[in-house]
């Protein structure tokens, strides 16, 4: 099955703050480490960034840049949103098109917002997703840590089999690229 890997929202702007998002430093080097597998594997990578007029992620801001912490491959994609859904008035679904892939690795940042609302669409849109449960986070709130969040994502949209296609979260180094 032709996948490709979505890397939702890790930014400066959402990972240098204090206090950092929910376990950043071991997500980042995951998604790193996926990432580099993708590309050796000849897999799609995209840099999912999302952005706001006038805030801190305004395009092309220093805050809206990829975490310095990521590799980012000469042949990687960049797809700019606005919305929580990656999907949305993007062009990553024409490009998911383009390269018929067929299955989404996703990870990335806010758990409870951007990666929530992306696997939701791509599982909508016929795509299989692999959320990568131990790849994504988001800040403690009020109500729930990070960690709990995450967890509580990672069991959620696992449960939804409305949609057809399998939403299945695996851990980083449990995630295959070959075909």
């Amino acid at each position: 099955m032709k996948s490709a890997l979505l890397v939702v929202d890790v930014q400066r702007g959402l990972f240098q703050t204090t206090p950092a998002p929910a376990d950043a430093d071991a997500v980042v080097a995951r998604i790193d480490g996926l990432a580099a597998r993708a590309r050796a594997a000849g897999v799609p990578v995209v840099f999912v960034h999302h952005e706001g007029e006038g805030g801190a992620l305004t395009y092309g801001s220093p805050a809206w840049q990829i975490d310095p912490r990521l590799t980012v491959g000469v042949d990687d994609v960049r797809v700019r949103k606005t919305t929580p859904d990656s999907f949305l008035r993007t062009e990553l679904a024409a490009l998911l098109t383009q390269w018929r892939a067929e299955r989404l690795v996703i990870c990335g940042y806010a758990s409870e917002f951007c990666i929530d609302t992306t696997t939701r669409r791509a599982a909508a849109l016929g795509f299989s997703v692999v959320l990568v449960a131990d790849a994504h986070t988001t800040h403690d709130k009020a109500h729930a840590s990070g960690d709990q969040i995450r967890d509580h994502h990672n069991a959620t949209l696992c449960a939804m089999k409305s949609f057809g296609p399998i939403i299945e979260a695996q851990a980083a180094e449990a995630i295959s690229f070959a075909d």
